[in-house]
């Protein structure tokens, strides 16, 4: 099977690409090169940059995959450009949207893919949503052969997932705990949250390669365990080999001094999250996430300390939690 991943490297990614190889594909991997450090040896790149159109059709030239994944488009005009580069050179198109694209507010917490799509919150995932709804057009309308994918919070070798943290240096949060710094969970912490390791996500997506009845439809990929946040701070710290200094604030509160927080904590985080697998089970009878967060975070940190590189802290980041817990201290304690 020959497969092409547009990305490839990322947090998600790097565990599908090295299963694909596992699995014997023909893997390609289409970026500009600049990342490559998580790739396995055997995929062959293409180097592109995936928004230049002109200079990609370049690149792929004639090139055909049997399945073609996009990690990295975010917006309608990224899929359009995806849908005139492989509406024929691919007989399976798959577009890696986001869980967080499902109704905010819920209005049950247990979330199946025929939960409504809407988010107010978020413009991350309104984006999301117009992909899916111009894939599914032209899927109706010219049968251009999409899967639609939502992960939820999901981690691996180069993620320490948390409520809040630094996106660009995730190191920064294990920094701030091993240093005995307050660290902010959103609420009481007893929301519920579903968290999802890399390794178990790509069992399922891989799984959907062999699939084409999947075409037309979405799916979400996640773990069945589902935690608290607090739970899951403790996980983080243990793994850490030190106790979380937690401090609780509300989740508006904290919104309203991060305008970051309005989408990715308002906007997803904030809100309980289980989500009903059946779905991926019935297309993928195999499929099954097994990897706990517990010993997942471990493996993550592990990761982090053999890559000093990846040990970069975000000041900026830092101070933005420092001045929260100390307006909300002046304010309520």
């Amino acid at each position: 099977m020959k497969v092409l991943f547009i990305g490839g490297t990322g947090i998600i990614s790097e565990a599908a690409s090295k299963m694909a190889v596992e699995h014997g594909m023909d893997l390609y991997l289409l970026n500009r090169g600049n990342s490559n450090d998580f790739a396995p040896a055997e995929a062959k790149l293409i180097q592109a940059d995936i928004r230049d159109k002109i200079s990609s059709d370049k690149a792929l030239g004639k090139h055909k995959f049997d399945v073609v994944v996009d990690w990295v488009a975010f917006e309608p005009g990224h899929v359009k450009n995806d849908i005139d580069l492989f509406k024929d050179r691919t007989e399976h198109y798959i577009f890696i949207s986001s869980a967080s694209a499902y109704q905010k507010p819920v209005s049950n917490y247990v979330i199946t893919e025929s939960t409504p799509l809407k988010n107010p919150y978020w413009k991350y995932s309104r984006d999301k949503i117009a992909c899916e709804e111009l894939l599914m057009r032209e899927y109706r309308n010219s049968d251009f052969p999409v899967t639609i994918i939502r992960p939820s919070l999901t981690y691996g070798l180069k993620m320490i997932p948390a409520a809040l943290n630094s996106w660009d240096k995730p190191w920064s949060i294990a920094d701030r705990m091993r240093r005995g710094q307050q660290i902010i969970v959103h609420g009481d912490g007893t929301s519920l949250w579903t968290m999802t390791h890399n390794k178990d996500f790509a069992k399922g997506l891989i799984g959907l390669f062999y699939n084409k009845h999947s075409i037309g439809h979405a799916f979400h990929i996640t773990s069945d365990e589902v935690l608290n946040w607090n739970q899951i701070y403790e996980s983080i710290g243990f793994a850490l080999g030190c106790e979380p200094n937690v401090i609780h604030i509300p989740s508006d509160f904290i919104a309203h001094h991060s305008s970051d927080a309005k989408g990715s904590l308002i906007g997803d985080k904030a809100a309980s999250m289980v989500f009903d697998n059946s779905k991926i089970k019935r297309f993928v009878p195999n499929f099954e996430a097994n990897i706990p967060f517990f010993t997942g975070i471990k493996d993550t940190v592990k990761s982090f300390e053999a890559h000093p590189k990846m040990c970069a802290i975000d000041k900026e980041w830092n101070n933005l939690m420092d001045d929260i817990i100390t307006r909300y201290k002046r304010a309520f304690l």
